[in-house]
């Protein structure tokens, strides 16, 4: 495009912008002198009027909808003055309406230019008026119409009513489909206003179940504690470790409702935006760890500085999980290693959480984040299967993606975004 706007010394002519609205016509005039377009501007029709009468701009482009003088009756003026009629003139709109496209072919007008318009759409608009202009001077009187679309030469051979026919044929069809693809976004936003009703349905109905499921377990775990120290003098060794086993269980699912319904939580839970230094919560979830298991040798690297727009409370549960997954499956190391950074991912930062413990192969890379889904090779390890399920849930409430980079024996490397 830049060789073809020079081969046409674009800036020998001027190009005339009427727009009622100061901020558009400025925005429009950046854009043109940025690529060496002279402008000039008015208010509305009369304005313009009085400008040319002054100058001849070598191009139009004016708004529709304006005070005083709207488009269409500026268009019918300069095309019916034969000082000005071979000026092209394209008029500014948001073609919601057929008629708009009649009243624009009407008045004379030579394109048209959709609000809001992309800014390469429009140089290529403008320097196809400019091809065409040059012609229709040097092909007056052919057979045929040559027209200029896309940079490419087209010879038109349809008469008028033909060409206009197939214009408001195309049109139409391309509204229809607009009122289907509209109708269709309708119909999917109602259905995914229900499918989030339905869940919050089910999340709060998962949350009282958990809930009442406490009662019983309290009250199992309370016999089994009274058993044990008011009568087990009365218990045989075999009895004693069924009450302990009944007990441990009754603890595990205790911690599973738990677990339960903090997951649950998260869904209803607001983020609350602020500056967030992941650096500080990192270190605070390893000096954590350090006091729970302080016979432990961990090598942990965290990067300074990496400040972050999020909810601290539910990133902590995130950065939680992650070193705490890596802290978990690196303990049969002797040389444990944990870093906490950032890289660039498609142009925007990526946090990661580092670790040399036992991995995953490549083929179980899509289970990590399914809900109590438990690789093979993590079984020797306490756990749940919830933890990773619940950090892919707060990142995509801020917003971002989670994925994880693994080999088995060799360690993993979990990587989050932010929106």
């Amino acid at each position: 495009m830049a060789d073809l706007k020079k081969g046409l010394n674009p800036a020998g002519e001027e190009i005339l912008v009427i727009e009622d609205s100061p901020t558009q016509a400025e925005q429009l005039r950046y854009i043109l002198e940025k690529h060496g377009y002279r402008v000039s501007t008015a208010g509305n029709g009369r304005e313009a009027l009085a400008v040319m009468d002054e100058r001849k701009p070598g191009l139009i482009i004016t708004d529709v909808v304006m005070p005083e003088m709207d488009g269409y009756e500026l268009c019918s003026r300069v095309k019916g003055d034969e000082r000005f009629s071979d000026i092209p003139v394209i008029l500014l709109t948001s073609l919601s309406d057929p008629h708009e496209v009649i009243r624009g072919l009407e008045c004379g007008a030579d394109n048209f230019i959709t609000k809001p318009y992309d800014e390469t759409s429009l140089l290529y608009r403008i320097i196809n008026m400019q091809m065409e202009r040059q012609q229709r001077r040097s092909a007056e009187g052919s057979n045929g119409l040559e027209i200029i679309f896309d940079c490419r030469k087209f010879l038109i051979t349809a008469d008028r009513r033909q060409a206009v026919n197939l214009l408001l044929s195309t049109y139409e069809a391309a509204i229809q489909k607009n009122r289907e693809l509209s109708k269709a976004r309708d119909e999917l936003n109602e259905l995914n206003e229900r499918l989030e009703a339905a869940n919050r349905e089910l999340e709060a109905f998962n949350y009282s179940v958990a809930h009442d499921l406490r009662t019983p377990l309290t009250c199992i775990s309370g016999y089994c504690q009274f058993l044990l120290e008011f009568s087990a003098e009365k218990l045989d060794e075999q009895s004693i470790n069924f009450v302990n086993d009944i007990s441990d269980a009754a603890g595990r699912m205790g911690q599973l409702i738990t677990t339960l319904l903090n997951f649950s939580q998260l869904t209803r839970k607001e983020v609350y935006r602020e500056t967030v230094d992941l650096s500080r919560v990192a270190r605070t979830v390893t000096l954590d760890l350090r006091m729970r298991e302080p016979g432990r040798t961990v090598n942990f690297v965290i990067a300074e500085g990496v400040e972050v727009d999020g909810d601290e409370k539910l990133l902590r549960v995130v950065l939680e999980n992650l070193i705490g997954n890596a802290w978990k499956y690196t303990g049969k190391r002797e040389d444990a290693f944990i870093e906490f950074g950032t890289v660039e991912s498609d142009g925007k930062p990526a946090y990661f959480v580092r670790d040399n413990g036992v991995g995953f192969g490549e083929n179980q890379a899509d289970k990590l984040f399914t809900p109590f889904e438990r690789l093979d090779n993590s079984r020797a390890f306490e756990g749940i299967g919830i933890g990773l399920a619940t950090v892919q849930r707060i990142i995509q409430r801020h917003g971002g993606q989670v994925w994880a980079e693994g080999e088995e024996g060799k360690g993993a490397t979990f990587y989050f975004t932010l929106g």
